[in-house]
């Protein structure tokens, strides 16, 4: 019992902080393209999302320090994946967020 509660301060804070990444509209919109598993550069989510280079940058600059996406340099451009080792409690809550918004958005249109 001990152990769990010497790690809820850890999880409050790291659930906190994705949804606090989660909470913005572009945020949620790119982890939204994210979810088919494939790589995706900075280039192809400002198209898709309609963002510039400095603006998407700086959002998935706060999803990887959310722990939710991870990085890797190809030449010019940064590519962006799901972070494949996120806590599998944090995945659920990702998805749920995640299909929530689409539900909203469909039923918008």
């Amino acid at each position: 019992m001990r152990i769990l509660e010497a790690q809820e301060p850890k999880w409050r804070r790291m659930l906190l902080s994705v949804l606090s990444a989660l909470a913005e509209p572009t945020r949620l919109e790119a982890m939204r393209l994210l979810r088919d598993g494939n790589e995706h550069c900075v280039c192809e989510l400002m198209e898709r999302i309609g963002a510039t280079q400095s603006r998407m940058s700086r959002h998935m600059r706060v999803l990887k320090d959310a722990g939710l996406v991870i990085d890797r340099r190809d030449r010019q451009w940064v590519r962006y994946r799901l972070n494949p080792t996120m806590p599998a409690e944090i995945a659920l809550v990702l998805e749920a967020i995640v299909r929530v918004g689409s539900a909203n958005d469909r039923s918008a249109a």
